[in-house]
């Protein structure tokens, strides 16, 4: 069985979000006690598997993703870097579904080499700032939002780009919160470098401290960043170690999140399911 891991949203090695990739055989998933173990050894932030539905489903691919810790209701980087697999090995032409816990998710490649996912908006709900946020984080914090369900993480706007690329978070605090991560953001103190905005995320209660770059996030950022910009289509950075960017498209209640990817890893699982 092969295993790819895929660096996503980047055009080179070694930067972006780095995302294994399982492509199964069979015509369903094995135990996801057997999952959870292939992803906790490959210890990446999301190893995803997926195997092909018959002709006439509504999707292409079923697609799940896991942590090393948890499996993920969402996960954009880790359905990018399946995609650029399934289109590099020449499975899939042009658009693909993947029918996830997000319901059908789409994954487009581009002539630029770059792949777009239709993901759905997530709903952002103005929340009070939890009283220890800002002592997790170590930062003012303006304001926060819940990101809904599929997200589930809590966005968090700090005074600008040098606070976000500071912050250095008491981990153990942030896990306690009630929410899958935090995502923290400011606007971008350049424009004319290239993005938008600038975020940041951590995971810890789902086994992944800091996420390189994540694209279900930018479900949230889309529209918190448009409505205060005044543009529908936005270039976010995320400042984490590795960086990677994500360019952004609000369509109403979806969003569209494209970005490159660059396979380092092919390899091969040499234990079966």
């Amino acid at each position: 069985m092969r295993i790819r891991i895929v660096d996503a949203f980047t055009d080179r090695p070694f930067a972006g979000n780095p995302a294994a990739v399982v492509l199964l055989d069979s015509d369903g998933f094995p135990s996801g006690e057997w999952m959870q173990n292939v992803a906790a050894e490959i210890n990446l932030s999301e190893t995803a598997f997926a195997h092909p539905l018959p002709e006439g489903s509504d999707a292409d691919w079923a697609l799940r993703w896991l942590t090393p810790a948890t499996e993920v209701n969402m996960c954009g980087h880790a359905t990018l870097a399946t995609a650029h697999v399934l289109h590099t090995a020449g499975t899939a032409v042009g658009a693909v579904r993947f029918a996830t816990r997000s319901g059908v998710l789409s994954a487009t490649a581009r002539d630029d080499g770059t792949i777009t996912l239709d993901f759905p908006t997530a709903p952002l709900t103005a929340v009070e700032v939890p009283g220890t946020l800002s002592a997790a984080l170590g930062a003012e914090v303006l304001s926060a939002h819940d990101t809904g369900p599929d997200v589930g993480d809590l966005l968090v706007e700090l005074a600008d780009e040098d606070t976000v690329r500071s912050v250095v978070p008491d981990l153990a605090a942030v896990a306690r919160l009630d929410h899958r991560g935090v995502i923290v953001t400011a606007r971008a103190a350049v424009a004319a470098d290239g993005y938008d905005f600038v975020s940041r995320f951590f995971g810890p209660a789902s086994g992944i401290d800091e996420d390189p770059v994540t694209g279900s996030a930018h479900t949230a950022l889309a529209p918190f960043w448009a409505a205060r910009l005044g543009r529908d289509e936005l270039t976010g950075l995320q400042a984490s170690a590795r960086s990677g960017l994500v360019r952004v498209d609000l369509c109403g209640e979806r969003t569209l999140l494209t970005g490159g990817a660059v396979t380092v890893i092919d390899g091969e699982l040499l234990v079966s399911a």
